[in-house]
């Protein structure tokens, strides 16, 4: 079989008549399947099929399933185990938005969100409101910057994604627009091989309200997998790259498997593999990584 059908889905959630329906709809798109093989009882099954136009019977499943819980993903059953792993952090491998957590602390959070909002959905230039929302929380202790960093809560199943991947050899990297006290802490915790992100100006112990440049953003994001890839002497096919918002598109296009997890509506339709329903541990069964295969994170979310 040249192709593999993933339905992943919260625990116990994926039912075996959703994945008879899955295997009956690809059928009905004119696709030869083969056995499903559950990776996760009641979480995760792959199905194995060949047909001559792999996309629409994709489409065909997800329409099929769209009033379920579970997330449909589709492609080459060659070369689905990743050697690269490059992920934002910011409501993606954390929960939440950082920059958020800190204009907590100087009361003008919902402010703040809002723009940080418009930004992951593309409406406003990245760089620019980055440059803004900082701006805003000029004059706020510096300290207030290991406060949020201790606060800091992993998205479920972000450290066994990385520990198996590790495990399984690959190279995995954090890139965020964020910020490096946070970006540091988060690949400490649960063990990148290495982070990438923005700095925070500090003057007299405050937040000097600006950022250094350049802005690690949309086009940084892309240039970086390039950059790991050739260092590691990877082909873009090799990677895995996920995120949430449109500062990650264009990674997740170059990458041999972009992943749009809980992502803004642009991004998730943009990308070529999305995650709704399953936590990070999808990333894993979208490799066909077994529940058995899985490595124990280094420290829980």
């Amino acid at each position: 079989m040249q192709q593999v059908l993933t339905l992943c889905a919260a625990p116990g959630a994926l039912a075996a008549d959703t994945l008879a329906t899955a295997a009956r709809l690809l059928a009905e798109a004119g696709a030869r399947i083969g056995d499903p093989t559950w990776l996760a009882p009641g979480e995760a099954a792959d199905i194995p099929f060949d047909a001559e136009r792999p996309v629409e019977c994709l489409a065909r499943v997800r329409v099929g399933l769209e009033d379920a819980p579970v997330d449909v993903n589709g492609g080459p059953a060659a070369g689905r185990r990743k050697r690269l792993l490059i992920a934002d952090m910011d409501s993606t491998i954390i929960v939440g938005e950082s920059l958020d957590e800190l204009a907590e602390y100087a009361g003008i959070r919902d402010k703040i969100a809002a723009i940080t909002a418009r930004a992951m959905r593309g409406e406003l230039d990245f760089e620019g409101a980055l440059r803004e929302r900082v701006g805003m929380l000029k004059g706020l202790p510096a300290a207030t910057i290991d406060t949020v960093v201790d606060g800091l809560q992993l998205t479920p199943g972000a450290d066994v994604l990385v520990a198996t991947m590790k495990a399984a050899g690959a190279y995995c990297a954090l890139v965020s627009g964020g910020f490096k006290p946070m970006t540091g802490a988060i690949r400490q915790r649960i063990g990148f091989d290495e982070d990438r992100s923005n700095v925070l100006h500090v003057a007299d112990g405050v937040l000097a309200g600006t950022v250094g440049e350049p802005i690690l953003g949309r086009d940084a994001k892309l240039a970086t997998l390039k950059e790991l890839c050739a260092a590691h002497g990877l082909a873009l096919d090799a990677a895995l790259a996920v995120g949430d918002g449109a500062n990650d598109l264009a990674m997740l296009g170059a990458a041999g498997m972009g992943v749009a997890f809980q992502a803004k509506p642009a991004v998730r339709d943009a990308a070529g593999f999305r995650i709704e329903h399953a936590d990070l541990r999808g990333l894993l069964y979208l490799q066909g990584y077994k529940v058995s295969d899985f490595a124990t994170g280094s420290v829980a979310g």
